[in-house]
């Protein structure tokens, strides 16, 4: 039988999964947050510390900017989009997902990508984008945030590199070009 994705979502959380080192640390699994219905997917790298305590993405300071900039543009990111992570469970000390660890994950977020087959998919930085699109070795954020472009494993998908919104939180300047980003969707 085909899942639909409620039904992903409440086996992965009930797996009580224990596939990578990551599960030790955990609160949640952390699936998404927003609606799956959402033809705009955002993923991130992993869940953080509010957000493993919650259960749900985005949901920190970063997540609070990042509702801000797509309020600014009329998207609520609870209602218009579905916001997931290459990793489900939090990173120790909030760094990124090491390669095995998002290896082994990898194959639900493809999983949530072709239960909510979305229109467009917003990559949140530079690990997202080195994981789900691993052909892209080499490349420089500031050459590859907001272009659009395709890749054969989502043929009917739209894909583009932002800022991570933590990043944003660092350096405010780069809070500029992400409006200018964000704008392209209504292209």
């Amino acid at each position: 039988t085909t899942q639909n994705y409620a039904q992903f979502k409440n086996a992965l959380i009930a797996s009580n999964c224990d596939r990578c080192e990551l599960h030790k640390g955990r609160t949640h699994i952390v699936v998404d947050r927003g609606n799956p219905e959402a033809r705009l997917m955002l993923i991130g790298e992993g869940p953080g510390e509010n957000e493993d305590k919650q259960g749900k993405a985005f949901v920190g300071r970063a997540g609070q900017l990042m509702d801000e900039l797509f309020l600014e543009i009329g998207l609520d990111t609870n209602r218009d989009t579905l916001i997931a992570n290459v990793v489900k469970c939090r990173p120790p000390e909030n760094r990124a997902p090491h390669q095995e660890e998002a290896k082994t994950c990898i194959v639900f977020l493809k999983h949530q990508i072709a239960l909510v087959k979305p229109k467009v998919i917003l990559l949140l930085g530079a690990t997202a984008l080195k994981h789900l699109v691993p052909a892209k070795t080499k490349f420089s954020m500031s050459d590859e945030a907001g272009k659009f472009f395709t890749v054969s494993e989502f043929p009917e998908t739209l894909l583009m590199v932002l800022y991570h919104p933590a990043y944003l939180l660092y350096d405010a300047r780069k809070i500029t070009p992400m409006r200018e980003h964000l704008l392209r969707l209504h292209d």
